[in-house]
């Protein structure tokens, strides 16, 4: 069915599992209902004609997403063979062959926009992720994505997060319990929160972050030891300040405001991660084009 530069579905296999296996899966028929029947290309050709598709760079770019095309194409029951030219993860330049696709030409035609959307989203997030993590270079601190991202995306843009060479933050609201300003407003301080969440779920309590404004709610948060501390939009003399008074054992993370030109400075600063919402919610697509050709 398909030839690959070589194995580039290990991260894929190993994250689409279980739950964001199911979400994946259901996007991808989503995608394809979307678009209803290609009468333009069920109209022009037959069942009987094959065509060819190559996909290009047509610009810088981490590429993310390649094998979502099988998976695709598949999903639209065409029988195909494809080849990997490069492999998940590869920094390609603008008129490199990603992959080439062979089929059905109604299927192809079909299948070309939901593979392009994907491959060019999942790639820009990669792209720009990449960058992050180069910023960070040479400091200890660790680029983590939120979940800043696009309904029904959250899963496929944190995989792309991975290929780009960053880690995840929580996947869901159950991974992790963060204690926000609301949280802390509603309990009536940062103890009573804390309290409230290890009642509540004893000794299967999730691992406790806890979102500070100030340094006095940094103190209140390691006096309560827990998990990590999430320093909320400080300016990088207050973050240092911060970073002192949270012992051995606690993590810390930095968040707020964070871009390409202040990342450097904060991951100078020490925390262990820096969480930013725009290598999701912002980030541009990668330009990919996918050349189809008939087949004599």
């Amino acid at each position: 069915m398909s030839a690959t530069a070589s194995d580039s579905t290990t991260l894929f296999d190993t994250f689409f599992k279980a739950e964001a296996k199911l979400f994946l899966l259901a996007g991808i028929r989503i995608a394809l209902s979307e678009d209803g029947k290609d009468m333009t290309s069920q109209g022009i050709f037959t069942d009987k004609d094959l065509a060819q598709a190559h996909i290009v760079a047509k610009d810088h770019a981490v590429i993310a997403g390649l094998p979502l095309i099988p998976l695709i194409l598949e999903f639209a029951g065409c029988e195909f063979q494809h080849m990997l030219n490069v492999d998940e993860g590869d920094r390609v330049s603008p008129g490199t062959l990603v992959a080439a696709i062979q089929g059905p030409a109604t299927h192809l035609l079909r299948t070309e926009r939901v593979i392009l959307n994907y491959l060019c989203h999942l790639s820009g997030v990669a792209t720009l992720t990449a960058k992050y993590v180069e910023a960070l270079k040479g400091t200890r601190t660790t680029l983590l994505d939120t979940r800043k991202t696009l309904p029904g995306l959250r899963y496929p843009e944190k995989y792309a997060v991975l290929v780009g060479g960053a880690k995840n933050h929580r996947l869901n609201l159950s991974q992790m319990l963060m204690i926000k300003d609301n949280h802390i407003d509603r309990a009536g301080g940062i103890k009573p929160a804390v309290d409230k969440l290890r009642a509540a779920y004893g000794t299967d309590c999730p691992p406790i972050e806890v979102e500070c404004r100030s340094l006095d709610e940094v103190d209140q948060a390691v006096a309560c030891r827990v998990h990590r501390v999430m320093f909320d939009n400080m300016s990088l003399e207050m973050l240092r300040a911060a970073l002192a008074r949270v012992p051995a054992g606690i993590e810390t993370e930095a968040s707020g405001g964070v871009n390409l030109e202040t990342i450097a400075a904060i991951g100078a600063a020490g925390p262990d991660f820096v969480s930013v919402g725009r290598i999701t919610h912002s980030a541009p697509v990668a330009d990919l084009s996918m050349r189809i050709s008939a087949l004599a």
